[in-house]
């Protein structure tokens, strides 16, 4: 079979898993929050921490608790970093440095996942099972939990009481990303993901060389890893290196897995706001800049620009041979549109075109379909700024899913869509323009000011990725990539939430002759439209000295 026949293989098993998995997914994920029910053990859980699971929290307690659950990860997360030397497990690792264990622990609580360190080298068992693992699971929840927040406010009326964010957040964890990552770590290991606590073995090669052999408890956290839109890897290679992604199919299941939960939310929303039709409307949305991505991607990287590339029948370079140009070109895409950051290949070796596509798919605010929950608030967000352009159009006071789309409303989104811009230009802008930052820059030209346009466009929308080539393992990208990782994910979960607030407290509005239908092809072309059209108007100046000048050059 051809690389390109192979390609298409992939792609369309994974459309058609997709496509299975929609239905039922996203029907449990809306029975999660909408059922009266408590299991026995979220109940103890509720006991041991004060929780009173039957009381309803306005916007603010919400937003209160989420904010103090993060602070409390990022402070637990911090110590154990600079602590590990003398904690179990830590398999002869030194303490991790103050400004690299700030931005880790900022990274890994946002659900950004960046790492400046190498896994294997840094970081002890207990830190990478009791510490990273964990906010795997925790920075997913957080996300998704505050996405139906959002639907809830749509869903109630002359009230700001958006549910309990504690028993949220307890039950999508215990009954959805456990279950989950526990088959999908059984598939991995059965499909050669190394799991075990074997420490490290030098052993002897067949030219007579020694080399250290790396174990520990992969699978175990890769599949949160991907199933919770994280991509923080054991290994400084991620799912390049073969522990961690051994061959086609661990590669494909990868892909599968970070596309799974955010694929399926707008299926939740759906159910929720019990008119399907809205679901399948931002899951079409979703879809045509997906298969655009990878499209994209996968042409400018089976083309490849220059001689080399194109006697070797596609940019091979920084790219795991086992997977190919299409496999890597797939979850390139993939991770870029979702916020998981891992990758299997350097993005930084990929053409200029391949890899600008990269970039502006993070920019897009990661809504296609985004993280495990901020993709689906991001594209509410969104679907409303559209209702209201098409209420400009024709004269009157937009609606969304019964809601009036008012100036209050419209603010919340305003102040969401400008906060990454804000960040992602400022940091690289004083980047490029300080002496400091200046010395981690390693390549002259536009590559350069893609790779640092691409970092902190990739630590603001909390996706993780890095194009490499950027040595950013020190105290000024440790710090400012750490405040602007905690900035990129809470100030925008803030205003959504402030959103959700102000929609609950509104009486709903029946359906009109005037009211734009939202589930029909025309709003879903207009919402691409508007997505294309703000991140277009805001990026392409930074994109054009970028990535696209080094491509036309």
């Amino acid at each position: 079979m051809g690389s390109a026949s192979a390609g298409w293989l992939q792609l369309g098993l994974l459309v058609a898993a997709l496509a299975v998995c929609y239905v039922p997914v996203g029907n449990y994920m809306a029975h999660i929050f909408t059922t009266d029910k408590h299991w026995r053990v979220e109940r103890g859980l509720y006991k041991l921490i004060g929780v009173n699971p039957e009381n309803d929290q306005k916007w603010s307690s919400y937003l209160r608790s989420m904010l103090a659950f993060s602070l409390i990860s990022v402070l637990f997360l911090y110590g154990l970093e600079r602590l590990q030397q003398y904690l179990l497990l830590s398999e002869g690792m030194k303490g991790v440095p103050p400004a690299l264990a700030w931005n880790t622990a900022a990274s890994f609580v946002t659900n950004t996942n960046w790492q400046n360190y190498s896994g294997e080298s840094t970081m002890g068992y207990l830190t990478q099972m009791s510490g990273l693992a964990v906010q795997n699971f925790l920075s997913a929840a957080v996300g998704i939990v505050v996405a139906i927040a959002l639907v809830r406010g749509f869903l109630r009326f002359k009230t700001d009481k958006l549910g309990n964010f504690w028993v949220d957040t307890t039950r999508i964890t215990i009954r959805y990303l456990i279950p989950l990552a526990v088959v999908g770590g059984i598939v991995l290991m059965a499909a050669g993901v190394i799991d075990n606590l074997s420490s490290y073995h030098t052993v002897t090669t067949l030219s007579g060389a020694h080399q250290t052999i790396v174990g520990g408890p992969v699978a175990s956290q890769e599949v949160i890893k991907e199933a919770g839109n994280n991509g923080g890897g054991f290994f400084n290679a991620n799912s390049a290196h073969p522990f961690e992604s051994p061959n086609p199919f661990t590669n494909w299941f990868e892909i599968f897995l970070l596309l799974l939960t955010a694929f399926c939310l707008p299926r939740t929303f759906g159910k929720m706001v019990k008119d399907n039709r809205q679901g399948y409307a931002l899951l079409a949305v979703m879809v045509v800049i997906w298969l655009a991505a990878v499209g994209g991607i996968s042409f400018f990287e089976a083309q490849g620009a220059g001689l080399a590339p194109q006697l070797a029948h596609g940019a091979m370079e920084g790219k795991n041979v086992a997977f190919g140009t299409p496999g890597s070109s797939l979850f390139a895409a993939s991770t870029t549109v979702t916020s998981t950051g891992s990758v299997n290949s350097f993005h930084d070796s990929f053409t200029a075109f391949g890899g600008g596509i990269a970039d502006f798919d993070i920019a897009l605010g990661e809504i296609a379909p985004g993280g495990v929950g901020a993709g689906l608030y991001g594209i509410l967000v969104l679907a409303m700024v559209t209702v209201f352009v098409g209420g400009l159009m024709v004269g009157r006071t937009p609606e969304y899913i019964s809601k009036k789309i008012r100036p209050t409303e419209m603010k919340y989104a305003a102040l969401y869509f400008l906060t990454l811009p804000v960040l992602i230009l400022t940091a690289t802008g004083l980047s490029i323009g300080l002496k400091t930052p200046q010395a981690s820059i390693l390549n002259a030209g536009p590559h350069g000011l893609t790779e640092i346009l691409y970092a902190f466009t990739s630590m603001a929308n909390n996706n993780g990725s890095a194009f490499a080539g950027l040595t950013t393992n020190t105290d000024w990208y440790n710090t400012v990539g750490g405040i602007v990782m905690l900035l990129g994910r809470f100030a925008p979960e803030i205003f959504a939430l402030g959103l959700a607030g102000s929609l609950a407290r509104q009486q709903p509005v029946p359906a009109s002759a005037g009211t734009m239908e939202t589930h029909k092809p025309l709003f879903v072309g207009m919402l691409v439209g508007v997505i294309l059209v703000l991140v277009g108007l805001t990026y392409f100046p930074a994109l054009a000295l970028g990535p696209f000048a080094e491509g036309l050059h």
